[in-house]
């Protein structure tokens, strides 16, 4: 088997590649990257992937058996068709199957839903390409707040609008082995799996938090209106919006999920008491 990792230069992208490097060999991976450069520490075969040229993919793909597609970064409206340029690439290349990393969350009216609304598009056009097919939904990542620490340190307190909303975070470690299951097995075909651990609140991740890294963090709830005025502030409207999306799902219980892991990843997910004693231990 012989199988492509888009966008494989990125931090999940680069974790799902080791993965199945550890499984088939690097002679059998192949990676694809706007800038393939920052991809060569991987080892293996990599060519130009940019999401808005079909052709590139085309040419990626040929003698490709299974295609991993890592949901673009562009915005909704544009990444719907980026992904339908890879999934037309696969099926005249030949592929015999995709699997795409889509998001969870329960329909809402957060700033964040037209993300979740573009995935869901996504996955409706690869079921219906006619290749076969496996989606995972992505829960939040966890790492983000652990390499916030240095700010949250400064500020004394963890703060957003979340509330007592509890969240399913995953880690990018835990997606890779899902995701390296899942291209590899074909009992996983035509299923679409909540890639998740526990469900946890914001209080319980400041727990495991001051834990790890001997703080005394807090948390502090805001308002979802104060929230978006902040982190349109400090990011911008359009990553504002996002972000503030994300904790209003949050607080809403949007993405308090089902988890499907240890169907997809045929283990059970990592536990955040055993992942925090991973980190003391680093």
């Amino acid at each position: 088997m012989k199988v492509a990792v888009t966008s494989v230069s990125g931090q999940l992208g680069s974790a799902i590649a080791q993965q199945l490097i550890s499984k088939i060999g690097k002679e059998n991976v192949v990676g694809t990257a706007r800038t393939t450069s920052k991809a060569e520490h991987l080892g293996i075969t990599l060519l130009p992937g940019d999401y808005n040229s079909k052709s590139d993919f085309v040419t990626a793909f040929n003698w490709i058996d299974v295609v991993m597609i890592l949901s673009g970064m562009d915005a909704p409206e544009r990444r719907v068709e980026q992904h339908r340029n890879i999934i037309h690439a696969a099926r005249d290349a030949d592929v015999r199957k995709i699997v795409y990393t889509s998001i969870v969350g329960d329909d809402g009216n957060s700033t964040f839903d037209a993300i979740v609304q573009s995935n869901r598009q996504t996955e409706q056009d690869i079921r219906k390409s006619g290749l076969e097919w496996s989606i995972g939904r992505n829960g939040l990542y966890i790492e983000p707040d652990v390499e916030y620490m240095e700010t949250y340190k400064k500020d004394g307190k963890i703060a957003n609008c979340a509330s007592d909303g509890l969240c399913s975070y995953t880690t990018r470690n835990e997606l890779a082995y899902a995701y390296a299951q899942m291209m590899l097995n074909d009992d996983r075909n035509s299923q679409t799996f909540n890639l998740t651990g526990e469900a946890i609140t914001q209080l319980q991740l400041t727990g495991y938090l001051n834990s790890t890294f001997g703080t005394d963090l807090v948390y502090e709830e805001m308002t979802p209106e104060t929230y978006l005025a902040f982190q349109q502030k400090v990011n911008g409207e359009f990553l504002g919006k996002i972000i503030a999306g994300i904790y209003t799902k949050i607080r809403n219980g949007e993405f308090n999920i089902q988890s499907d892991f240890k169907a997809a990843a045929g283990r059970n997910h990592l536990t955040w008491e055993d992942y925090f004693n991973t980190l003391k231990q680093s």
